[in-house]
């Protein structure tokens, strides 16, 4: 599940080209009332790593600027959580003059990618609109699996 704040450009949005790609659910925030979010673990930094044996979770990803993501994350608690593992990084050109992101902050597309990876469910059909993508595949080579 993909929440994405309105107001967001949708040029920035990196995975508003993904709207209709089967078993991903888009839903805008702020919520009209909080989705059953049982069994779901959110993507965020600041949390335990992700392994294969979350495999069987759903994730919750929330689209936003980083500056943003803060006032999202209290909409949808409690919600276990769990963070990209360390090495992947980011392709995406970072403009922010105002607020600043965290070091292994990755584009929304780019966490899911790298999130299904490490669940053990490559799927590059994920990057197949998004812009930086083979620079994203180049910097982030030693950590992919084998393509299936």
């Amino acid at each position: 599940m993909i929440v994405v704040r309105r107001g967001e450009s949708p040029r920035k949005c990196t995975v508003r080209p993904l709207r209709g790609t089967p078993g991903l659910i888009f839903m805008s925030y702020p919520l009209r009332q909080r989705p059953n979010l049982a069994g779901y673990l959110l993507l965020t930094p600041d949390a335990p790593r992700l392994t294969p044996a979350d495999a069987g979770s759903p994730l919750l990803l929330l689209d936003a600027s980083w500056h943003h993501a803060a006032a999202m994350r209290r909409a949808v608690e409690p919600i276990a959580a769990r963070s990209i593992p360390p090495g992947w990084q980011t392709a995406y050109p970072r403009t922010s003059r105002a607020h600043s992101d965290p070091p292994a902050g990755l584009a929304t597309v780019e966490a899911l990618f790298a999130a299904l990876c490490t669940l053990g469910r490559r799927d590059d059909s994920l990057l197949r609109h998004y812009q930086w993508r083979e620079q994203f595949l180049t910097l982030n080579q030693a950590l992919l699996p084998p393509v299936s």
